[in-house]
């Protein structure tokens, strides 16, 4: 971490706009100086290890690899390194993924830029900073919600439309199988149908589309 002078930001989003508004916005500041952008996933590890920022903003939808695992092999490398999500996703499956990828922060792209700023402050001197939406979606997460493999894959199959049928001749299992898998989803989720376990799943950040 860089204990002197300002301190240095790394900011990975896909949507240029987005990036470079933050990029005009942080480096209006006097203590602030964005020394890497990067869109992807890849790119934002590339760059990280050639830059080491002391605070990297990550989005959480990115091509290629997505922000949570990319904190999480960024951090595998740089165990110290201080991670802030920020993104427009809110469901509580995202936010438990980023900070046990080891983000400090979780912020929505709604917020003021003075919390924004705050948030880079806070984190830079090794604090954790949740707003309180954030900390009442976590507490909110049923412990039960956590899925094996296998249920995780069902539950994107049923999402991409896939029937009972199709989704055991894909995973090469019985048609049984995938039904009292679903029940396991089912009452994981608390949801009595296909329907409401795939609308739940996105809703919640379990599976992307």
């Amino acid at each position: 971490m860089n204990n002197s002078g300002p301190i240095r930001i790394m900011v990975v989003d896909d949507h240029p706009v987005v990036r470079f508004g933050l990029v005009a916005m942080l480096g209006a500041q006097p203590d602030f100086v964005v020394v890497a952008q990067a869109s992807t996933g890849e790119e934002a590890i590339a760059l990280f290890r050639q830059h080491q920022p002391d605070v990297c903003l990550m989005d959480l939808r990115l091509p290629e690899i997505g922000g949570a695992e990319a904190i999480r092999l960024i951090r595998r490398e740089f165990p110290k390194s201080a991670f802030i999500v920020l993104t427009t996703f809110h469901g509580d499956e995202d936010i438990h993924k980023a900070i046990s990828a080891g983000a400090r922060s979780y912020l929505l792209k709604g917020m003021s830029h003075d919390e924004l700023l705050d948030a880079i402050r806070k984190v830079h001197a090794g604090r954790q900073y949740l707003p309180k939406t954030v900390q009442q979606s976590l507490a909110n997460r049923m412990p039960s919600s956590d899925l094996s493999a296998r249920e995780a894959e069902i539950l994107g199959l049923i999402v991409k439309g896939l029937t009972n049928k199709e989704i055991a001749a894909k995973l090469n299992i019985t048609v049984g199988t995938v039904k009292w898998h679903l029940n396991i989803l089912f009452a994981r989720l608390n949801v009595t149908d296909r329907t409401q376990a795939a609308v739940a799943a996105l809703h919640r950040g379990i599976v992307e589309l």
